[in-house]
């Protein structure tokens, strides 16, 4: 029996037609990632089953699909599954990211004369993940029907379609309807991030089929958003005259990010690579006896219990990491202002929006040069990070329409930058571990459920970090800091 390795992350066994082909069974890519040993290094025995034993399927059903099982899988030729990945996490956040980062669109331009700009990232927030919330757990339990490729392929259509309606208010003057404007965008903001749930959570049961560190690129696509967002948001506003003109571009910019994502969705079955993965893990439910049943075959139900039993420690993980990140970011960070006069007007364009999209990027990069701290340790990083919460409190931090009695503590804009740019690292590279550590826990035929359970985590680490962050103006201003 020969095996191989993909990515130095990833150990399964070649399933082979012939008579005396065998299956082992053993979980998928985790005794690299948590630099175990495999059993049969640790002179443990291991459980080896006849590839036919059990399954109606005559042998020649056991090919691969054409694909030839040869010493070694097929390459990712040029990466090109990996950059579609990437590709895909940009596309899962172009909604969220797109609507916060155009705040001073949105506060100073068409909500200026009307109390609807107030918090507004924080009535985003609710718009955007509520629905996020919802449905990537509806998606994890399949009340949402059909496969994933009618999910994505539907989600994209639906978003691209909202996109348009965001352009056309954006060419619209609505100074004379601020209320109708401000519900009618949360009414678009809310349906778009409901298909954007169902999206970014099935895209994450395709790259569960594969090894661990594609699961990694959806997250390192994730962060390459939000730089390529606020980067986009500061190109379109040089480049134009006034915010309206800069929001045309800005939105238009986003759509086409969708439209590139429903291009190459098309794309995966015709890769080999691809294909491998995806009819691998298919193969293997069927020539599993645990998982082989009699013709015609019925369907299994799916053993939450037990997915959740082996990997609830990294579901924390994930949740942690994003709780603490959106407690911070955006509704307090943004509302940090320079007290030296750092980079001018930009300064909470570049100290706040680009630096955390930049550092989180390359959190996701270094967690696939760096993957520590291992699977077993990573819960104490993750929980260390809450000191984040209080410290970004004590910066200049300045809510709109609320006086601060608590003392501002530290005053440097360099010691605050340095704070901002290790919550960006840290959210990258633990949010990128915990995600790849998530379905390396479970067997192969769970990975794809567990790979949609931590997207639905994370949106919940979303969702509640938000919630949390609305506490920000009132930790601030409570009477108990003026006498202390």
């Amino acid at each position: 029996m020969e095996m191989s390795h993909q990515g130095g992350a990833e150990a399964e066994s070649l399933l082979r037609p012939e008579r005396n082909a065998v299956v082992m069974h053993g979980r998928q890519g985790g005794w690299e990632a948590e630099g175990e040993k495999a059993p049969f290094l640790r002179n443990e025995p291991v459980k080896l089953t006849p590839a036919w034993e059990g399954s109606n399927l005559p042998n020649d059903t056991l090919n691969l699909k054409g694909i030839a099982m040869d010493l070694a899988p097929p390459k990712d030729k040029w990466y090109i599954i990996y950059l579609t990945l990437i590709l895909h996490g940009v596309g899962t956040l172009t909604a969220w990211n797109m609507f916060i980062t155009a705040k001073d669109y949105f506060v100073q331009y068409k909500l200026k004369d009307s109390s609807y700009g107030d918090s507004f990232l924080v009535y985003i927030g609710y718009a955007s993940q509520l629905p996020n919330f919802l449905f990537s757990w509806f998606n994890v339990f399949v009340v949402l029907g059909g496969n994933l490729t009618t999910r994505i392929v539907w989600s994209l259509i639906i978003e691209v379609f909202i996109f348009v309606i965001t352009i056309v208010l954006a060419m619209m003057d609505t100074h004379d309807w601020p209320a109708a404007f401000f519900w009618v965008t949360m009414v678009t903001v809310f349906l778009l991030n409901a298909c954007n749930a169902v999206f970014q959570n099935s895209v994450f049961g395709v790259a569960a089929r594969l090894p661990p560190s594609y699961t990694g690129a959806v997250v390192l696509g994730n962060n390459v958003c939000g730089t390529m967002v606020v980067l986009l948001n500061w190109l379109s506003a040089s480049f134009s005259g006034s915010l309206r003109t800069s929001a045309i571009y800005y939105f238009i910019g986003g759509m086409f990010v969708l439209l590139v994502c429903f291009d190459t969705y098309f794309a995966l079955p015709l890769n080999r690579f691809y294909r491998y993965h995806d009819t691998l893990q298919q193969r293997t439910m069927q020539v599993n006896p645990a998982l082989a049943a009699t013709s015609p075959p019925a369907p299994k139900r799916t053993p939450y219990g037990q997915i959740l039993a082996q990997c609830w420690v990294q579901l924390y993980n994930v949740w942690l990491v994003f709780f603490v990140s959106l407690a911070v970011f955006p509704a307090v960070h943004s509302d940090v202002n320079s007290l030296s006069g750092l980079f001018g007007s930009n300064f909470v364009r570049i100290t706040c929006f680009l630096t955390f999209n930049l550092t989180a990027m390359i959190g996701n990069i270094t967690a696939s040069f760096f993957p520590y701290p291992t699977r077993r340790w990573l819960w104490v990083a993750t929980t260390a990070r809450i000191v984040f919460i209080p410290l970004f409190l004590l910066c200049n931090y300045q809510p709109t329409g609320v006086k601060r009695t608590l003392d501002v503590v530290i005053t440097s804009d360099w010691a605050y930058w340095f704070l901002a740019i290790l919550l960006g690292w840290t959210s990258g590279h633990c949010s990128s571990l915990a995600m790849m550590y998530v379905s390396g826990n479970v067997a192969p035929e769970h990975a794809s459920k567990a790979g949609m359970i931590g997207g639905a985590m994370l949106i919940t680490g979303i969702l509640t970090g938000i919630a949390f962050s609305g506490l920000g103006p009132r930790l601030v201003s409570l009477e108990m800091w003026r006498s202390a």
